[in-house]
């Protein structure tokens, strides 16, 4: 048998020995081992993947530094995915020549090597179709590498504003977990140690796919510092998670349709933050969306993070609207944007944290604050690649 694949050459379907772009496979309707149909999806990424590479030796494209740096970004997110598919062929061609020479059966010996070889073959080929399959519904998230996360207190008072430190705290723990890094770009604390609101730059390889999950309403039920009687209080924060990608292919005129507003930023910090106007509001007038900034003495920083924010901001809510006219029929979708769901509750006396997407309980509260979330995102992300796997 190793003879008989020797002589074709030890890369099947027109593969290169190099790993270089091949030519179009085409299926032959009589195989006994059939592509899924959602593979044709994962051709044209392949087909692209290709045309890209053909782009990038074209003597016009090197010389243009900023077309080849995006090219080669678009690249490598979809060679990821080419990579997969060049293997999964290799596995698919020799699993077909096994069971050609089942078939055969002209040579006792062969046909029993064949068989010897079906059980990891196909457990090989199974488990290729399932990276697959992660890599075509998350290939645009995974290329994301920098989030805007906001952590907001909701109804609740200062219990509220303490739970938010708490997320804020679980977020940040996972982060250090997962070597990603984070930066506070604006803090607002409460008066009894909890947070109103915090706005963090997350950034690392596929930090989006990290956090997507996150978006809601969590709940918390516990009795509060404040509590004399020991009751038990529920309170509420919200999270955005706001893709910050590389290039955001929206148009801003800064003079035009923005308005800023400059005012003294106030508080703490001594007499620059009184008499100095640093802080900035900027308003977006198409949409009505508004971003503060007061946490730098510098006008200049706190506009340019300001900037950042409100970009980031309109890309999540284009990017929400395209989600929902593609999936208007599909409420149910985890990561639709939807932030008025409930979507996690921290109940205290049970020691217990409920997941109500997919219905999952950790009773183990100190754990999951502690940033230890890897349980939770691993099932949501299996039901995520189910949704999205049903829609193509």
């Amino acid at each position: 048998m190793t003879a008989r694949r020797s002589a074709r050459g030890p890369f099947s379907f027109n593969e290169k020995a190099d790993g270089g772009p091949c030519p179009p496979y085409v299926e032959d309707p009589n195989m006994p081992v059939q592509d899924p149909s959602w593979m044709a999806r994962v051709k044209e990424t392949v087909a692209r993947a290709d045309e890209i590479a053909h782009q990038m030796t074209q003597p016009e494209v090197a010389v243009n530094g900023a077309l080849m740096s995006k090219l080669a970004r678009e690249h490598g997110a979809l060679e990821k995915i080419a990579r997969r598919y060049r293997e999964y062929r290799l596995v698919t061609d020799q699993l077909v020549e096994s069971h050609e020479l089942m078939a055969d059966g002209a040579d006792p010996d062969l046909k029993q090597l064949a068989g010897a070889e079906l059980p990891g073959l196909e457990a090989r080929r199974e488990g290729l179709l399932t990276a697959l399959q992660e890599l075509l519904v998350t290939g645009d998230e995974a290329s994301i590498h920098s989030i805007i996360l906001e952590i907001r207190a909701g109804t609740g008072g200062d219990e509220a504003a303490l739970f938010a430190g708490d997320l804020l705290t679980m977020y940040t723990n996972y982060a250090a977990r997962h070597r990603l890094k984070v930066e506070v770009m604006s803090l607002s604390d409460s008066e009894l140690g909890g947070i109103k609101e915090a706005i963090l730059n997350i950034t690392g390889d596929e930090v989006y796919l990290h956090y997507r999950f996150e978006a809601g309403g969590h709940r918390v039920q516990r009795v509060p510092k404040t509590e004399a009687q020991g009751r038990i209080h529920t309170s509420a924060a919200t999270v955005a998670v706001l893709p910050e990608p590389e290039e955001i292919e929206i148009d801003i005129n800064w003079e035009k349709d923005v308005i800023e507003h400059v005012s003294r930023a106030g508080g703490p910090g001594g007499q620059n933050v009184n008499k100095v106007s640093s802080a900035i509001r900027l308003e977006h007038i198409a949409t009505g969306l508004t971003v503060s900034m007061r946490d730098e003495k510098s006008q200049h920083k706190n506009r340019a993070k300001a900037r950042r924010v409100l970009v980031s901001r309109l890309f999540d809510q284009l990017h929400t609207q395209q989600q929902s006219k593609l999936a208007s029929d599909r409420k149910s979708m985890v990561g639709s944007g939807d932030r008025s769901d409930r979507i996690r509750t921290y109940n205290f006396p049970q020691n217990r944290v409920t997941d109500h997407r997919i219905n999952k309980d950790i009773f183990d509260l100190p754990g999951v604050l502690a940033g230890n979330l890897e349980e939770f995102l691993k099932e949501l992300a299996d039901r995520e690649l189910k949704l999205r796997l049903e829609a193509i």
